[in-house]
């Protein structure tokens, strides 16, 4: 298949509503790939704040098992 059957294949899909992407316009293509690449960039987000929150309760049981420590 070419590149221009597959790019017309191509469907998004908006509040439940397909679109083709040929059909959309240079600012609504940009918007689409704008709104894609916040979702993207959201889910690492989340991605990295679940790490951080592990990472910061295996230092906290370090100092607080480290604190207890100094008290026996």
């Amino acid at each position: 298949m070419s590149d221009k059957k597959q790019k017309e294949a191509q469907i998004v899909t908006i509040n439940d509503k397909d679109y083709k992407i040929d059909d959309l316009s240079e600012k609504q293509l940009a918007l689409v790939n704008h709104v894609a690449d916040l979702d993207r960039k959201i889910q690492t987000s989340i991605f990295n704040v679940d790490q951080l929150k592990g990472g910061r309760e295996y230092f906290m049981k370090n100092l607080e098992e480290a604190l207890d420590s100094e008290k026996k």
